[in-house]
């Protein structure tokens, strides 16, 4: 995961996630983006996959969307430190 290049929302990775797996990574992005105003309480993940991508229900955003905001505000909080 890495901010200067995104997971694309069809990226074959994304297909192996599991519902917990989803979840972990909404609690941290949650809790990493708490600081930034980044709160989405009913953040799940999907039962819908389309076109092989796993939907998060907060508006039916790619998984993907969520890996990438996370490595945006780990680089943020990496150097600004």
């Amino acid at each position: 995961m890495n901010a200067l290049h995104p997971i694309h929302p069809a990226d074959p990775a994304i297909h192996y996630l599991t519902g917990p797996q989803i979840t972990e990574l909404i609690v941290e992005l949650r809790t990493e983006g708490r600081e930034f105003g980044i709160l989405w309480p009913s953040a799940k993940p999907g039962e819908t996959i389309l076109n092989g991508r796993v939907l998060v229900n907060l508006g039916n955003v790619p998984a993907s969307t969520v890996i990438n905001l996370l490595a945006l505000l780990r680089g943020f909080k990496r150097h600004r430190s």
